[in-house]
């Protein structure tokens, strides 16, 4: 027996239970994305007029990535029915990009565990601007529309930001840069002024040589102060060019998580005019001070644009090459992060989608870490659990979801009559998390198919099928949460 004529009978069209990871489930994002919300949700989405931080701990499969799908979705429905108040959302879920440059340049040859300690808060904070950067460049340069209005000082923030944070790959950084700049209407003219200088004397230089080579008479050019005249004139870009370098070296040297090189930092700045860079912050140290002030920056370009607040949603720590799961390693990664200044700055919040390992090092930690991280001050949520109703609610979704039949199909009709409700609940109830249900289910339905054939089909699972399957899955699962088989 097949178990697509299984659910055919039932008018259920594909397996609602084929897949286990939200970011590719279609029947999650066709209807349980704003149907089926986990009983916490309100606390960690919090109000999206007022961005609040958020931290969630939870085992895997336990629907993190489900909760940064939702909250995305959630978040664009916001904005578009408030289009004047509006929450910029950042999805922090790679780390591997970041990862790799930091450890090629602070740990080349080294284990990653040392290489690992020597990363800080301001590297998580150069990460989180470079992807808003990226990001509201992006939306600025390729909207149709007509162009923002920002004042100059927005606008040489943002050339300024998109100048050290934009690593946009669609285009080179120079060609894109140009775009913004014109897109905002930020002229640098006043800045090329060395340059118009030094342009203007080399033509006259050439124009008095070729002028004295047809009267024939160059004895001039064989003094010194023609010469000196010119130099005079290239002085002023040439001392340009080098503090322009020296800058952009030192935010190239400092930010460890960039890709950014000298050169094209330093032709930015070099454009930009003297006066607008006077006193702005540089990320040109290793300190999170100068950081904190272009993230100021940024919420003021934001504000400006129509963003009231910005969300920064962090997932899947564990899954970068570098870290592979390691406890340790996330621990070493995140930990700089759980700073109550940082996550309580006004107008962001974070959504920390963290691994339920990192909660017993959290447990562990003494005084000083407690008093900076303030995490009874971060709407925390220590376990994100389900109870066995819910994980019975999800289930029931999903076969409504994938139902073809008036009425749509449930789940107890796919079971038993002497299997109950309250059975099926106290059985689902085990498997804790919504991952470990579909698994569960997928694996009770494959059964089941196989052991009939298709002359003498069963279209209701059996009492003792479905305690024989959930008692070789609790086995199972039991084996692997002390680590000693896959599931």
């Amino acid at each position: 027996m097949k178990v697509h004529e299984f659910l055919e009978h039932h008018g259920i069209a594909g397996n609602p239970f084929a897949e286990e990871d939200a970011q590719n489930d279609t029947v999650f994002k066709r209807t349980c994305l704003e149907t089926t919300f986990h009983p916490a949700w309100d606390k960690i989405y919090g109000d999206p007029a007022d961005p609040s931080t958020s931290i969630v701990f939870g085992e895997k499969g336990s629907g993190k990535t489900a909760l940064k799908l939702q909250m995305v979705r959630q978040f664009e429905r916001h904005n578009d029915a408030q289009p004047d108040g509006r929450t910029f959302v950042v999805l922090y879920d790679d780390f591997n990009p970041f990862l790799d440059r930091f450890v090629s340049r602070v740990g080349k040859g080294r284990p990653v565990e040392k290489s690992l300690a020597q990363w800080k808060l301001w590297d998580h904070m150069d990460a989180i601007l470079t992807l808003a950067v990226t990001q509201l460049v992006t939306a600025v340069v390729e909207k149709s529309s007509k162009p923002p209005r920002l004042t100059r000082p927005q606008a040489r923030d943002l050339a300024l930001l998109a100048a050290c944070y934009d690593q946009s790959t669609a285009e080179s950084f120079p060609t894109r840069w140009r775009q913004l700049r014109r897109r905002v209407g930020y002229r640098v003219w006043l800045g090329s002024w060395p340059w118009l200088v030094a342009l203007a004397a080399t033509v006259a230089m050439a124009a008095a040589l070729v002028a004295g080579g047809l009267r024939g008479d160059l004895g001039w050019a064989s003094r010194w102060w023609p010469w000196a005249a010119l130099a005079a004139a290239w002085l002023p870009y040439g001392w340009r060019r080098i503090r322009s370098g020296w800058k952009a070296w030192r935010i190239v040297r400092s930010m460890r998580t960039g890709n950014r090189t000298v050169g094209q930092l330093s032709s930015a700045l070099a454009a930009m005019p003297e006066v607008d860079l006077a006193g702005q912050p540089l990320p040109a140290f290793t300190r999170s001070d100068d950081r904190y002030e272009l993230l100021t920056k940024l919420q003021g370009v934001l504000a400006a644009l129509g963003w009231n607040g910005m969300v920064v949603i962090v997932d899947r720590l564990d899954e970068p090459d570098l870290i592979n799961g390691s406890g340790d390693r996330m621990r070493q990664v995140i930990w700089p992060m759980l700073d109550n200044k940082f996550l309580k700055v006004p107008g962001l919040g974070f959504k920390l989608l963290l691994p339920l390992e990192l909660y017993r090092f959290i447990e562990r930690e003494g005084e000083a870490f407690n008093q900076r991280a303030r995490l009874d001050k971060q709407n925390l949520v220590p376990s994100l659990e389900w109870t066995g109703e819910t994980l019975y609610d999800i289930a029931s979704t999903r076969v409504k979801a994938a139902s073809v039949g008036t009425p749509p199909a449930t789940l107890a009709q796919l079971f038993d009559p002497a299997i109950d409700q309250r059975r099926l609940i106290d059985g689902l109830r085990s498997l804790r998390v919504p991952r470990q249900l579909f698994k569960f289910l997928y694996r009770l339905l494959v059964a089941h198919c196989h052991s009939h054939t298709d002359e003498r089909p069963v279209y209701v699972i059996s009492p003792e099928r479905f305690e024989s399957e959930l008692a070789l899955f609790r086995r199972d699962q039991d084996a692997f949460d002390r680590g000693l088989a896959p599931r």
